[in-house]
């Protein structure tokens, strides 16, 4: 899961980083990412051109630029917090992952500027009034600009921060453990799922016809895959060996017309063979296909004793659609 932070000064933000830190979260900091840029071009860093660095890259590449370079430090299975979110790009980007989850850190503007003032910074506000004036310098309606209140509109979830600090690593604790089984992504349906494999296999094709891919399925097990191409041993189709492909990418020929011969095979037709050819019974079996069977391969699908076919694409041939339903075989189209 990938929490972020926002939240204005002095609110928390670090404070809740640290904790989910200490819950083996790792910290990517947009500022730090600025930092870097600043480092590299050999400037001083300051708040304010913090602020005007990051203006200037969301300019130059977009508002979310920011969340674009974070999302490449996250590893898969590993927990990450982003802090120092500034702009509503960046959230909307970060939410296209369905384990993101954006809090806001929150405090009274009192209890804030008593914590400024413990900090004792140079450049930090005095008063609630330069508090508020700082805080104005990051919300602007440049929409490549920062955005903070706006940000904090978007959040899920908010952490009040009034209290110890005790109190804010309870409200954390409680948190992850509220969010940390919704955020968990969606596994595909099984139709979905099989497809997905099959749309993988059709990129061994080997044809130079349209990429085909198919796999043969029996109680949730895969028996056998198939994608169109040249027979084992042949040369590829995509070098030459096919008369009918050569001549259609020549010109000489439509697509669709067969007066030259195909040496192809099918897709479905190679996952039928292949089952064959391993032993393997393809009786009440499900096909899974890219595209709807040719009449050629329905007819196969027919005699392997198939019981339903599950496909992609709508191929237009209205003869092996209609061979399948007078044998009974269930034909889905998946959405």
């Amino acid at each position: 899961m990938i929490i972020g932070v926002t939240g204005k000064y002095a609110a928390g933000k670090d404070a809740v980083a640290e904790i989910l830190q200490k819950m083996n979260f790792r910290h990517v900091s947009f500022s730090d990412l600025l930092r870097e840029e600043l480092k590299k071009r050999g400037e001083d860093i300051t708040r304010q051109k913090l602020i005007d660095i990051g203006n200037e890259l969301r300019h130059d590449f977009g508002a979310d630029v920011l969340a674009a370079q974070a999302l490449q430090k996250v590893e898969d299975g590993e927990n990450f917090v982003f802090t120092s979110i500034r702009n509503p790009a960046e959230v909307k980007l970060l939410q296209n992952r369905k384990d993101f989850l954006l809090a806001n850190v929150t405090a009274a503007d009192k209890v804030r500027l008593e914590r400024l003032k413990k900090r004792n910074r140079e450049q930090d506000p005095k008063t609630i009034q330069q508090l508020r004036e700082k805080e104005a310098q990051e919300n602007s309606n440049d929409p490549a600009a920062q955005q903070l209140d706006a940000v904090a509109k978007i959040a899920k979830a908010v952490l009040r921060n009034d209290s110890s600090l005790e109190v804010l690593q309870e409200k954390v604790e409680k948190l992850v453990a509220d969010w940390m089984f919704k955020l968990q992504d969606a596994r595909p349906d099984w139709d979905h799922y099989f497809m997905n494999i099959a749309q993988q296999v059709k990129m061994r094709c080997n044809c130079m016809s349209a990429k085909k891919g198919a796999i043969v399925v029996k109680d949730k097990m895969i028996l056998s895959t198939g994608y169109n191409g040249s027979p084992k041993g042949i040369t590829h189709c995509t070098t030459g060996s096919c008369p009918r492909c050569t001549a259609r990418h020549l010109g000489k020929i439509k697509s669709g017309v067969f007066s030259e011969p195909c040496i192809c095979c099918h897709a479905e037709e190679n996952a039928i063979v292949q089952a064959a050819y391993n032993g393997t019974s393809t009786k009440g079996a499900v096909i899974y296909t890219t595209f709807t069977p040719c009449t050629s391969c329905a007819k196969m699908i027919i005699n392997a004793g198939l019981k339903e076919v599950i496909a992609l694409v709508t191929y237009p041939d209205d003869i092996g659609t209609k061979l399948l339903k007078e044998a009974g075989i269930r034909l889905r189209v998946l959405k």
